[in-house]
C-alpha cells in the first residue's frame, strides 16, 4: 500500500474489551479498501491519458525506444495494480460474507495491526511464514 495513501486514513483505535471484527472494524476496513481501490483505479485512468497524450512518433530510434520502455514500465505497474484491485474486491467480499480478518488456512484472527499494514492479507503471520519457508525449500 502506498505510503501517501496510508496517511489519509487513520488506523483503527481499538477500545477496551472490543470484540474482534465487529461492525465498526468492518466499516473501517471497508472504507480503507474502497478508498485504496479508488486510488488505484484513478491511477490507471491517469496512465491511460498520459500514454495517449504523450504518445509521440519520434524519428530518432533512441527516443522512440526510451518512450516504449517508459510505457512498458507503466503498463507493468498498472498490471500489478489491476491484480491488487482484484485482491481488494476479494477482501470486500470477505467483509460482506463476515469472513474478513480470519486466516484462510487455520481460521485464527489475522489481527488488526497486520490488516492495517496489509488490508488484503488472507493468512495469519504464522501461516504466511510457513508458506514462505515452503516456497524457499521448493524454489
Amino acid at each position: 500500500m502506498p505510503d501517501s495513501f496510508k496517511h489519509k486514513i487513520a488506523p483503527y483505535q481499538l477500545a477496551a474489551d472490543e470484540e474482534y471484527m465487529n461492525e465498526a472494524q468492518e466499516a473501517h476496513f471497508r472504507h480503507l479498501l474502497e478508498t485504496w481501490r479508488q486510488v488505484l483505479i484513478d491511477e490507471v485512468a491517469r496512465t491511460v491519458h498520459h500514454m495517449q497524450d504523450d504518445a509521440t512518433h519520434f524519428p530518432d530510434p533512441n527516443d522512440r525506444a526510451s518512450q516504449e520502455e517508459e510505457f512498458a514500465l507503466e503498463l507493468r505497474a498498472r498490471d500489478r495494480e489491476r491484480k491488487l484491485v482484484k485482491k481488494i474486491d476479494e477482501s470486500l467480499k470477505q467483509i460482506d460474507d463476515e469472513e474478513y480478518g480470519y486466516c484462510q488456512s487455520c481460521g485464527v484472527e489475522i489481527g488488526l495491526r497486520r490488516l492495517e499494514a496489509r488490508p488484503t492479507a488472507t493468512k495469519c503471520i504464522d501461516c504466511k511464514t510457513l508458506d514462505e519457508i515452503r516456497e524457499k525449500q521448493m524454489g
